[in-house]
């Protein structure tokens, strides 16, 4: 079986997340929630779906299908994903192991993983591991809201839908606060700062941090791959260290683990090759004894494929969903969690059933 096509599709949703929007890289107001579906067909009639990495850059990604990645992988074995991934990281080696190039082959990679299960009738996680969950816990993960009245009530909101444990996209001491003194003090907190603060820095705020008991503290320090400082602060303060979302591949994943620099490893199917590397990683945090919670701040086919890894996974790992109502989604309402718990589709594959009437309603490349 042969790949015959792909077709990326940039679309932009319109979305709520209960509070002001803030800006995107270049500092316009990021109104919609871009993403990258891929589609990829065969010459017997197969189609699989899949998602690449996103945000702000899917203009980038797709310009690496259309420039390179489309072109040596047409006509590719469709069914043998580690045959054929492993020639395709080969041939773009020398552009770098982590970007434009990556996200694109991780879009491929989750489409013939959909693909492979089309063809055995088996669902993705039962692929993986014959032993799935059929629902896995799933934490409400906030958009930066930036203002203390904001949080409070977004988290008193996700509350009220059922999710028992909330992250936040925050800086400040009285942001997290805020959540904690809405949250009380069962619940999981976790604060993901997203590469803002020099190492000297991140320990004074984790420090400042420490009163409201956090389940991790989430890329604290600006590079992300500075691992010798994460380890640093690691060692130098008790929230536990969580990173992973910019790891480019599985040697990222496996140099971060080996530095000793986090207690919770967040790799990224979409971002760093795919279903295949994201359960390399998976693998190898479990040897080494650290705990994996992928990173996806998707609603897509990449979103549905990491649920899927969640239930395939041996410990009692969690699913992030990037807390916001789409105003539409081609995949419907199973895109969201219900009471704090996302069903795992059983249906073959990714288990998905693309509506291309609204993903043309939004497409903009």
């Amino acid at each position: 079986m042969k790949i015959t096509r792909i077709e990326p599709m940039l679309i932009g949703l319109p979305y709520d997340h209960g509070g002001p929007k803030s800006a995107d890289l270049t500092g316009a107001i990021r109104n919609t929630m871009d993403a990258l579906y891929v589609k990829v067909e065969t010459d017997e009639g197969v189609t699989g779906w899949g998602e690449a990495f996103g945000f702000g850059g899917c203009a980038l990604t797709h310009a690496a299908y259309e420039r390179l990645v489309t072109p040596i992988a047409l006509g590719k074995d469709a069914v043998d994903i580690e045959g054929t991934m492993a020639d395709l990281h080969k041939r773009v080696v020398n552009l770098g192991r982590n970007g434009a190039a990556i996200f694109a082959l991780s879009g491929i990679d989750v489409a013939l993983w959909d693909i492979r299960g089309k063809i055995t009738g088996k669902p993705l996680h039962k692929l993986l591991n014959a032993n799935s969950r059929a629902s896995v816990p799933a934490y409400a993960s906030l958009l930066r809201l930036n203002e203390p009245q904001y949080v409070s009530k977004v988290s008193e909101q996700a509350l009220k839908r059922g999710y028992k444990d909330i992250k936040l996209h925050e800086r400040t001491v009285d942001c997290v606060k805020a959540a904690r003194d809405v949250l009380g003090p069962a619940p999981k907190l976790m604060v993901d700062t997203n590469c803002q603060w020099t190492p000297e820095m991140a320990l004074e705020m984790a420090k400042a941090f420490e009163p409201f008991d956090l389940a991790w503290l989430e890329e604290p320090i600006n590079p992300p791959d500075d691992y010798k400082a994460l380890a640093a602060l690691r060692r130098a303060q008790p929230i536990p260290i969580a990173a992973g979302e910019n790891l480019g591949n599985f040697f990222d994943v496996r140099n971060i683990i080996d530095a000793r620099a986090v207690d919770v490893v967040q790799p990224d199917a979409v971002k760093m090759g795919g279903v295949t590397e994201l359960w390399k990683a998976i693998r190898y945090a479990r040897e080494a004894g650290v705990r994996v919670d992928p990173h996806s701040p998707l609603y897509g086919p990449g979103w549905i494929a990491t649920v899927h890894v969640v239930a395939a996974m041996a410990q009692d790992a969690l699913a992030e969903f990037y807390y916001a109502d789409l105003e539409q989604s081609p995949l419907g309402d199973m895109i969201y969690p219900q009471n704090g718990f996302m069903h795992v589709p059983d249906g073959p594959g990714l288990g998905i059933d693309v509506d291309e009437k609204i993903v043309a309603k939004y497409r903009r490349m």
